[in-house]
């Protein structure tokens, strides 16, 4: 599978689809496509993980970049259709504490609706 990145707009959230694998050699293309949705207005973002096959470091790492870049401006970040093997990644890493992971799309807008506490 071809690493790629596609996004839409859904219900006031930016869904970014992320496909292949997130590794050393794809990681600045991911770098680059999302700083350039947030360049346009992309501030409530959904990486949709559904179709990535492998996850390493430097992808961790990206990720972790574009959520404090987001942060500033008073973003968000959260993830969607996370595989097992993924999910690991997440875990490992105890990214779990600062990155949430929805299982579907609604389940994402509705957290993203629901006022806090």
């Amino acid at each position: 599978m071809d690493f790629a990145v596609e996004h839409r707009v859904e219900k006031g959230l930016t869904v970014v689809k992320i496909s292949g694998e997130i590794d050393v050699f794809t990681s600045p293309r991911l770098r680059e496509a999302l700083l350039e949705i947030i360049e346009n207005g992309g501030a409530q973002l959904v990486i949709d993980l559904g179709e990535v096959t492998f996850l390493d470091s430097t992808g961790l790492g990206v990720l972790v970049g574009i959520y404090h870049r987001l942060r500033a401006r008073d973003g968000s970040m959260s993830f969607m259709g996370v595989n097992d093997r993924v999910r690991r990644v997440f875990h490992v890493t105890q990214l779990t504490k600062i990155f949430v992971l929805h299982a579907s799309l609604e389940e994402a807008i509705a957290a993203h609706n629901s006022p806090t506490t």
